[in-house]
């Protein structure tokens, strides 16, 4: 009975009686049943959505939460439902910016229109704001093309939102061109960056809303739509504006970085936490991950070393692809990890739409992923701040 739109979807629902619809209309949001003192807490943390069942509150109760609701700065969509509805207490909610009555009885699909109505008017979900210098901005590129490294930013920005911690991860797709998260996570891009042109400064936590798209419960992507002179026509300035602002609504912020140098993207990189340099176990892309490594390292100047991530080991004991130790000398250095090569769940998941964690979470990728991240995770963030 649920839409996918409602994945992820943030919804407070003030009444015992509306968990019922937590697997018919409302399958696939994030419900949370709550009080009207609850409402209060909105401004730190926001909801996509609030549900009120209008017969589970005294009449006082529900006064108090319109009112509530009216003063907030920023309110979200309201539906009021149930069989008592007052008339005064109707004709304040629907003086709401956005918001709507269903009279009880009502059906799962009655209901499903109700929300989705709402929620299409209100944009793409909310973020919350992060306190700064809290959040933490890794960069994930590839050494040469192919190498995977969009399939890791995907996977590693899937596995620090699985984490029990509960934080909130954006998954920006930086390569505004021809960018392939939004394909591969079977998602629909809907950033904009040209539209601001060199008005950079008034891109705001708001206006970021616009260009997300929900992924899951904890991840959102930023993804631009396909335009091949989109590197031409997105300002220097509009980046590093959408990554600071993003650095702010999120506790974590995963950048997929083209590999050819944009006006941006030193300024980028220093800003972040950790720098990943994906390469294949190929010669060619081993040195190109050696000189890649050494060029962001002398460019940035400020002690961040990028880290390689050797992709698609695959186990051997006889063959022609380098071993680790083999990869490490060509490398000069040593590869902060490996990622096993599982080219069926990578290509079944590209293929459904969504990450490899989703539709293989026992593929020896998604393990490499999750060791990695939380070796990283738990070492101190090496900056303050991204961008």
């Amino acid at each position: 009975m649920g839409n996918v739109r409602l994945q992820g979807r943030r919804i407070l629902a003030l009444g015992q009686s509306l968990a019922l619809h937590a697997k018919g209309a409302l399958a696939g949001a994030d419900l949370e049943l709550g009080s009207v003192v609850d409402l209060a807490e909105l401004p730190l943390r926001p909801r996509d959505l609030v549900l009120i069942d209008a017969d589970a509150w005294e009449a006082p109760d529900l006064a108090a939460a319109v009112k509530t609701l009216s003063a907030l700065k920023s309110c979200p969509p309201v539906l009021l439902v149930g069989e008592s509805l007052p008339t005064g207490l109707v004709r304040n909610l629907l003086r709401l910016d956005n918001s709507d009555v269903l009279e009880a009885p009502f059906t799962e699909e009655q209901l499903l229109s109700a929300v989705q109505g709402l929620l299409a008017a209100a944009g793409p979900a909310a973020a919350s704001p992060q306190a700064a210098g809290e959040s933490r901005c890794w960069a994930v590129t590839g050494a040469v093309g192919g190498a995977g490294a969009t399939t890791l930013a995907i996977e590693i920005a899937t596995a620090l939102a699985a984490r029990p911690t509960g934080e909130r991860v954006c998954l920006i797709d930086l390569n505004l061109a021809d960018g392939a998260a939004a394909a591969y996570l079977g998602a629909q891009a809907a950033m904009r960056l040209a539209d601001f042109g060199q008005a950079a400064e008034r891109l705001d936590a708001a206006m970021l809303q616009a260009f997300i798209t929900p992924i899951s419960k904890q991840l959102d992507l930023l993804a631009g739509v396909r335009d091949p002179g989109a590197f031409d026509a997105v300002s220097r300035e509009a980046v590093l504006r959408m990554l600071e602002v993003a650095c702010e609504c999120y506790d974590w912020v995963i950048l997929d970085v083209p590999r050819h140098r944009r006006p941006w993207t030193l300024e980028a990189l220093a800003g972040c936490d950790e720098v990943l340099v994906i390469s294949e176990l190929t010669v060619p892309a081993l040195l190109a991950a050696r000189a890649y490594s050494d060029e962001i390292e002398h460019a940035l100047g400020s002690g961040l070393k990028p880290r390689i991530v050797l992709n698609r080991l695959a186990s051997r004991m006889f063959g022609p692809a380098p071993s680790m130790a083999e990869a490490e000398r060509a490398l000069q250095r040593k590869a902060e990890a490996g990622v096993s090569s599982d080219w069926e769940a990578a290509a079944a998941s590209a293929n459904l739409g969504g990450p490899i964690a989703q539709h293989r979470p026992k593929s020896k990728i998604v393990k490499d992923v999750q060791l990695l991240v939380e070796r990283l995770a738990g070492a101190p963030a090496r900056n303050s701040k991204a961008a």
